[in-house]
């Protein structure tokens, strides 16, 4: 397959901040056969890129010290093709900025923002690291899902400060979801998540992994450690369950309609 095509505000990027990372990436050797290459300590802290089939999907660091109750979890990052403006319209657009950009040596830079809802999104303006390179294929990246207890605010956001273009998939009262782009070309997506979302859990971005066989995936996940968090459920966009991978950080795998189970 060749490289995902990733414009301007779409998701490029994702990686999982854990307190184990040897464990981890035996974990998802097992579950989806990566691959890694760590980076140099002085440069890049030491940072896990995550490849599959020679193809990079994902990045990991171990978390600090000072983190304190922070979870484990898996973060989504957007492209952007000026950082800084994007930074200054994430704190005048209801959001918070967490990380000021930050430049990756020769990679790219980087920054972290609370959105409008409250949940975590980074942003990555290109260099010579310009995103995965593997997306929609067993082991990869296949969707990026903001649960959000502020939809509207939420939409917004997204829209000043990334600049979406949206879709309302679904406006009604039990399930409300827009999507980056239409149909087929669609690339992320928005779901009002007020009616469901425990008060204490807040909004938050999801990443979905593609498998070829759900069912089997969830019982290799639970025998290397990991707990179902939602079990696995037909949806009109495939056979959908959600993990806690052995230290906590959630995520989702997905089987497309029409394959082998």
């Amino acid at each position: 397959m060749p490289k995902p095509d990733i414009t301007p505000g779409a998701p490029c990027w994702i990686d999982l901040m854990t307190s184990d990372t040897e464990k981890a990436k035996a974990f998802y050797t097992a579950l989806f056969g990566w691959t890694y290459e760590t980076g140099d300590q002085e440069k890049y802290g030491g940072y896990i890129t995550a490849s599959k089939n020679g193809k990079m999907v994902a990045g990991i660091m171990e978390k600090q010290a000072d983190m304190g109750a922070m979870p484990d979890l898996w973060s989504t990052y957007l492209r952007t093709d000026d950082i800084a403006a994007t930074t200054e319209a994430a704190a005048a657009n209801g959001g918070q900025v967490l990380l000021a950009p930050m430049e990756v040596p020769e990679q790219g830079s980087m920054a972290m923002y609370a959105d409008a809802s409250g949940a975590a999104i980074g942003a990555w303006q290109f260099g010579e690291m310009t995103g995965f390179e593997l997306a929609a294929e067993a082991g990869a990246p296949a969707w990026h899902e903001l649960l959000a207890k502020d939809y509207e605010a939420a939409v917004t956001f997204y829209q000043r400060v990334f600049g979406w273009e949206t879709s309302v998939m679904s406006d009604t009262p039990d399930f409300r979801y827009i999507t980056l782009g239409a149909g087929d070309q669609s690339k992320a997506g928005i779901m009002d998540a007020s009616g469901f979302l425990p008060e204490q859990v807040p909004s938050m971005w999801s990443v979905y992994f593609a498998v070829e066989d759900t069912d089997a995936s969830v019982e290799k996940a639970t025998a290397l450690g990991a707990t179902v968090t939602q079990p696995a459920e037909d949806t009109p966009f495939g056979r959908l369950a959600t993990l806690a991978d052995p230290t906590g950080a959630v995520f989702r795998v997905i089987q497309e309609l029409g394959q082998a189970a």
